[in-house]
């Protein structure tokens, strides 16, 4: 059997295999309230039924003003947790476990009736607005908002929550000194991780992992390299952590160049300096190298993105094509060699 098909156990969390549809933001909340609709359940169910082992939902967001656009999901109402938990019943009903993505956007929030805030009063670009530093009060206000939106979460039925430290977002910026130039406590990089990871864990059920999707570099000598990054995962495994996400970049406008495999490296190495499971993001659509990142031990999981943007059975056309007998429910099984089925 291919290594990519077989299945993952972490704690309560049992993936059939080690696919992932990852987080992906849609822009596609309509009524602009935060709550997921029909788009997102035939986006996020045909993922399921595509054969994916875990459907991550895309960016959730604790606050009003969390948000990137006016257009994001949001977990921050007691409202938001019946479509959350409908399309939770539907991605088990296919076979696959259901995941959220926690965040908040801080000063990357785009939508002008948005506020945006920050550990600092630094923009992330001329492009973009000033955001308010949040004064201490307000960090602990935030931190419980992640706890808040971690319980309505696990309410909802969600079998693993990522926590979002990413991309340039409100953790991400108050890890780096691009974005976080606080005098108080909060000034430590991983002071607001780390009380955000406790008081997630807090609400969530003992058995039910918490990943952080981490960026593995700031691409730039003036934010923190792989090492720093290295360093903060332990701290924050230490936390509560069970798996990182390893991606790179976003907290500065930088350009990358993208390729195969590129961010591999970066949860090869949190993964080997922590001795955590790690997955592994960006540009693995091809289904030999997805194999290989996982049969060589590089990553536990692979995060498949634009991939499945393209395929939403991007999981069976994989298994299909390193050899595997299809992943599909029986009503598609005449569409596939009797072999395979």
């Amino acid at each position: 059997m291919a290594k990519l098909f077989e299945p993952f156990q972490l704690k309560s969390l049992s993936l059939r295999n080690r696919v992932v549809m990852s987080p992906m933001c849609m822009y596609s909340v309509w009524a602009e309230d935060g709550r997921l609709n029909d788009f997102h359940v035939t986006h996020l169910v045909s993922r399921a039924v595509g054969g994916a082992g875990l459907v991550m939902v895309e960016m959730t967001d604790v606050d009003p003003d969390g948000r990137i656009t006016v257009r994001d999901s949001g977990i921050w109402d007691d409202r938001h947790q019946g479509a959350l938990a409908a399309i939770g019943e539907q991605v088990h009903h296919y076979g696959a476990a259901f995941g959220v993505q926690i965040a908040h956007a801080g000063r990357k929030a785009q939508s002008e009736s948005l506020s945006p805030v920050g550990p600092s009063a630094i923009p992330f670009s001329d492009r973009y607005r000033v955001p308010h530093a949040l004064t201490t009060d307000e960090v602990r206000q935030m931190v419980d908002r992640f706890r808040a939106g971690a319980a309505r979460a696990v309410a909802a039925g969600v079998d693993v929550i990522e926590l979002h430290g990413a991309h340039g977002y409100l953790v991400h910026q108050f890890m780096s000194r691009v974005s976080n130039q606080r005098d108080d406590v909060y000034g430590e990089p991983t002071q607001f991780g780390r009380e955000v990871i406790g008081a997630m864990r807090s609400a969530m059920p003992v058995g039910m992992p918490l990943f952080m999707r981490v960026s593995g570099t700031e691409h730039s000598p003036l934010g923190y390299g792989l090492d720093d990054l290295v360093t903060m995962a332990r701290v924050f495994q230490a936390a509560g952590v069970d798996l990182f996400d390893v991606s790179s970049g976003g907290n500065l406008p930088v350009s990358v160049a993208e390729f195969p495999g590129y961010q591999v490296p970066y949860a090869e190495a949190v993964g080997r300096s922590t001795r955590a499971p790690v997955m592994a993001v960006g540009c693995l659509d091809d289904y030999a190298l997805a194999e290989s990142v996982v049969a060589e031990g590089r990553a536990n999981l692979v995060a498949i993105g634009r991939g499945m943007l393209r395929d939403p059975y991007w999981a069976n056309s994989a298994a299909l094509a390193l050899g595997e007998h299809t992943l599909l429910p029986a009503q598609y099984h005449r569409a596939i060699p009797m072999d395979r089925r």
